[in-house]
Formats: C-alpha cells, structure tokens, sequence
C-alpha cells in the first residue's frame, strides 16, 4: 500500500483518488472548491479543503511523505504552475500533472515534471485504438514504439495451435494466456486456442497492428 496526493479533484481528480482508493492505496484528495471535497470525502482516506498554492498548506499535510502526488488542476494554469513549484521545493519527487494546453505543457517540460498528462487527448487516442483494433480488448503504452495488449480468442480461433497464431511474428513476446480462472504463463507451441481465451502480448506497435489483424472474423 502506497500514499498518493490528488490535487484538485474535478472529473479528471476524483477518478484517479477513487481508482487509487479501489487499488487499496492511501489517498489525500486535496481542492480549494468545498462541493468537490464533499462529494468524495467519505470514499477515500482523506479528504482536505485546501489552497494548495500555498507552500505552508502542503507542508502541514506533510505532502512531502506521499510516494507521488497528481496535480490535477487543469483549467488554472497559473495554480497549476505554483503548485509544481511548491511540491518542487518541498522535496517531492514524483509529480504527475495535468496540462490543458501546449503552452502548460511547455512549463512544466521546463519545470522538469516527470510525467505530463493530457487526458482528453488520451482518451482520444483509446476511442481511435479501439475503433481500429476492436479485438485488442485492453491495452497499455510502455513508451513510444511498444505497447502491451489484452485479445480475446475468437470462434474462428477455435483449435488453431498457438504457434501458428504467431507466425511470422519475431519480436512479439506472450506473457500469458488466461483460460477461465486458469493462468499459463509458459504457452507451449502446440497449445490449441478456445473460444474466449485471453491472450496478453507485448511488442513494437507495428508487430502488433499486424498480429490484431488475425483476430478479426474472416
């Protein structure tokens, strides 16, 4: 169990503090607006009306012990900026935040925050993928070129050898297929596919568009 920080629990805020919440993690939600820290204050482990642009204010909710800390203050850019700033000088390593625009964006790359989210553009992004790719169930980006993806095995699956499934295939790793509650992490060769199984599979993106192509119904 970790400590986290959300700063400023809007749509964006509140989702990630109930999420960490439901993970079984520590979370101090954190926003200026008293209807906000209402809302959320008896499902998560604490919940604080305060000005978080204020350096004092996080030093006495010892924002400084949390293991990382998201500064969800999107539409403010100004607050946004000061409260990096103040997490900055209080020690705090791992900040997550949210940019609204290029130029926030631009602030905080110079601020050196460690990792900027853009979450409309991201779902934007998972509506294109999932639209394109409606038998990738699930995925999750490493970085730039590689990507981890959740299939789920097809009727016309039914009884292909998983060997065949990957051909052509080099630089694709499986890392494990869940057939009902039962999970093989080692999927020999000659393991004939079932309806439903679920295959979770890591590689460059491209060796992936191509690979989904084989889960479409010919």
């Amino acid at each position: 169990m970790a400590l986290f920080a959300v700063i400023g629990l809007g749509s964006f805020g509140a989702t990630v503090a109930l999420e960490l919440t439901s993970l079984k993690h520590d979370v101090i939600g954190i926003d200026t607006e008293k209807k906000y820290v209402e809302n959320i204050s008896d499902q998560i482990s604490h919940a604080v009306i305060a000005d978080a642009t204020d350096e004092h204010v996080l030093e006495e909710l010892n924002i400084k012990n949390c293991d990382a800390v998201v500064v969800a203050i999107g539409e403010d850019l100004e607050a946004s900026i000061l409260c990096v700033l103040n997490l900055k000088n209080l020690g705090v390593e791992k900040i997550l935040v949210k940019a609204k625009s290029k130029s926030h964006h631009m602030i905080l790359t110079h601020l050196g925050v460690e990792k900027i989210i853009h979450p409309e553009e991201d779902m934007g992004i998972r509506v294109a993928q999932s639209l394109s790719y409606p038998m990738v169930r699930r995925y999750m980006a490493l970085n730039n070129d590689r990507y981890i993806v959740k299939v789920e095995v097809g009727e016309h699956l039914q009884g292909v050898q998983f060997q065949t499934l990957l051909e052509h295939s080099d630089g694709v790793e499986t890392l494990l297929l869940q057939r009902g509650s039962h999970v093989i992490y080692e999927v020999a060769p000659g393991t004939l596919l079932q309806e439903k199984d679920i295959l979770i599979v890591e590689g460059p993106v491209d060796l992936l568009k191509k690979l989904s192509t084989r889960f479409t119904f010919l």
